[in-house]
């Protein structure tokens, strides 16, 4: 009897098959990756722009009214849309401020989100 030298046409088929499944799963995994990699550089940026707000108005020596306020801002090219909200605290020469980054364009997605504390300047009004 001949010994067999080389594959049959069925084994290099099934090889490439395997070969085949575990190409698109490595495809997938990248491309979720990439996505992922872009929706957290979005998020960086979006609590980057949070803290800008927060420290303008501390830089400003803002003492905000009480309530909610919405705006845009245009930062690195993207207009970010914002919400604040402003409260009392006990103290009452402190506000606690809350700001919301939300996703460019339209829907109600809250990117990041970041509170801190003014305080009424002496001699300063409300």
């Amino acid at each position: 009897m001949r010994r067999q030298q080389g594959f049959t046409l069925f084994e290099v088929l099934v090889a490439l098959a395997i070969i085949a499944v575990a190409l698109g799963a490595l495809l997938r995994a990248t491309g979720l990756a990439a996505d992922n990699a872009e929706g957290m550089e979005l998020r960086m940026q979006a609590n980057w722009e949070a803290q800008n707000q927060i420290a303008m108005m501390q830089a400003l020596r803002q003492f905000p009214e009480l309530g909610k306020q919405a705006g845009e801002s245009k930062e690195d090219g993207v207009a970010w849309r914002w919400e604040r909200e402003v409260a009392s605290t006990p103290n009452p020469n402190f506000r606690k401020v809350v700001i919301r980054i939300l996703s460019p364009g339209a829907g109600h997605y809250v990117l990041a989100e970041m509170t801190g504390y003014l305080r009424q300047q002496p001699g300063g009004g409300g």
